[in-house]
């Protein structure tokens, strides 16, 4: 099937299925005696795991790793299942962070609803992002 229909079929324009080629991750289909490029059906089912994979965070250099894996007749299950784990890990570190920092825009929310702009004075870049400095406390003797 040449280029276009390709695309029609895996929803895919040809600049990405050229891009594709181009990094490996679709081979180079042989070309017609008139030059064009002949893809193979399996090509459709291809791209459609490049998209899944792609849908669940997977890299490009990572999809290329497993059809490396899967091209060379090895199943790639064991890799998939580590760069799973990896990116479960990377995600629940993320998370983390987002609620780190939502507890601080909460936080900040609060400051802001009962900052007076009528206070701030021009030593203040911005008395809601920077956190109230307590007197120093004298030292009791």
């Amino acid at each position: 099937m040449r280029i276009g229909e390709l695309a029609a079929a895996s929803g895919l324009t040809t600049k990405t299925i050229r891009f594709y080629e181009q990094t490996d991750l679709l081979p180079a289909p042989p070309r017609t005696p008139g030059g064009y490029r002949d893809y193979p059906e399996q090509a459709t089912a291809r791209l459609s795991f490049i998209r899944d994979a792609q849908g669940a965070g997977l890299t490009l250099a990572e999809i290329r790793s497993i059809l490396v894996l899967r091209d060379g007749g090895q199943a790639p299950c064991a890799h998939v299942t580590t760069l799973i784990a990896q990116h479960l890990a990377d995600i629940e570190r993320r998370l983390a962070e987002l609620t780190k920092t939502r507890q601080a825009l909460h936080d900040l929310a609060r400051r802001a609803a009962t900052t007076d702009p009528a206070s701030c004075t021009a030593d203040d870049i911005c008395t809601i992002l920077t956190p109230p400095v307590d007197p120093p406390v004298a030292p009791h003797n």
